[in-house]
């Protein structure tokens, strides 16, 4: 038997898991993750008949992979593509056409985090949920028997989970750099492991989700800010995806740009709210929009990283049976690159075991 640990249930996470359950022979692979749901920021709530993707707003069809494994491999039932086009506005919130470069937009009836759960759901993995990891400890460098270089985890509720004989983490760098730089773990390669993904920069991301009982009349999905410097990022119309918002009703997701995000990000949400659907209102030209029927939100203090990592101290980490994954590993803050990027660790960890 061979015995997988993953912390975090991120795409990534999911896509690995899926890929070594296939093709490790009689292996066991437990995930623990500290939130209550699955596929990290590719996020998903329901509110009555709402159902909106408050992270990630799509995934994009640029990896034959991750394409494959969607339309072919998954069951695509409930599969939606937004075809209404992505527009720009800038820092005056002019509006322009013509950003739309995504192929496709890809959400499920039911949300994102479908992609994660039809993921694990092909496995026999075991799910921890609400489980935060504390200690990362290597038990063959911590008690000198180079016999059992294996992994265990303590978690915060004081339970042990493991051995593993491999581990994967699947949190953002910022945590992940953390878990490391506490690690149980008396190697060289440690101290050169925390410096990289440490390195790797994120952007914080303060969202506000608006609801109104009457339909808005635009010819485009979304508009993002090009040039970086309105207070607004993104806006974007779940009404666009199929069984996401009943007919006559708007529901809008609205992502404040970064330095905004970064500056308000402790305030008070019901003024942050407030804030950002007064902006929407002025971008789109509707003084209504100003005052939603229903709100929700949601900060996401790591939310993008803003490049990737030394790969070397990564790919290194490999021989100790620890492999890091995720957006950050593979340098695209897109849910598309975290999928493609658990598709490759969990082919390195069955090519390795």
């Amino acid at each position: 038997m061979t015995d997988v640990g993953i912390v975090g249930a991120g795409a990534g996470a999911a896509a690995a898991a899926f890929v070594i359950d296939r093709t490790v022979p009689d292996v066991d692979v437990t995930v623990l993750e500290k939130s209550g749901g699955l596929c990290g920021r590719a996020a998903t709530r329901r509110h009555g008949d709402l159902t909106y993707d408050y992270g990630a707003n799509y995934l994009k069809s640029d990896d034959d992979r991750v394409v494959e494994l969607i339309t072919e491999t998954l069951d695509d039932e409930g599969l939606v593509d937004v075809t209404e086009p992505v527009y720009t506005f800038d820092a005056d919130g002019s509006v322009s056409p013509g950003r739309d470069a995504d192929e496709h937009k890809w959400s499920y009836r039911r949300g994102l985090t479908q992609i994660a759960k039809r993921l694990f759901g092909r496995t026999d993995a075991t799910i921890y949920r609400r489980t935060r990891v504390e200690t990362v400890r290597r038990l063959g460098a911590a008690e000198g028997d180079r016999d059992d270089d294996r992994w265990e985890l303590d978690d915060a509720d004081g339970e042990t989970h493991g051995p593993f004989d491999v581990l994967l983490l699947n949190p953002p760098a910022p945590q992940t750099t953390e878990l490391l730089r506490t690690a149980e773990w008396d190697a060289p390669l440690r101290e050169t492991l925390v410096e990289a993904v440490g390195d790797v920069a994120y952007g914080s991301v303060w969202t506000a989700v608006l609801h109104y009982p009457f339909a808005i009349d635009v010819p485009y999905y979304a508009l993002v800010n090009t040039d970086k410097e309105h207070a607004v990022g993104w806006i974007s119309r779940e009404e666009c995806k199929a069984g996401h918002v009943p007919d006559g009703e708007t529901l809008l997701v609205v992502q404040a740009g970064g330095a905004w995000s970064t500056a308000h990000y402790d305030d008070d949400p019901a003024e942050n709210v407030a804030a950002l659907a007064a902006h929407t209102a002025e971008i789109l030209d509707d003084e209504r929009l100003a005052d939603p029927a229903w709100t929700d939100h949601q900060g996401w203090r790591y939310a993008q990283p803003e490049g990737g990592v030394d790969r070397g101290p990564v790919d290194s980490a490999r021989e100790a049976g620890l492999y890091l994954l995720g957006d950050w590993v593979a340098g695209e803050g897109r849910l598309h690159a975290a999928i493609a990027n658990g598709l490759d660790a969990g082919e390195r960890v069955a090519y390795n075991v």
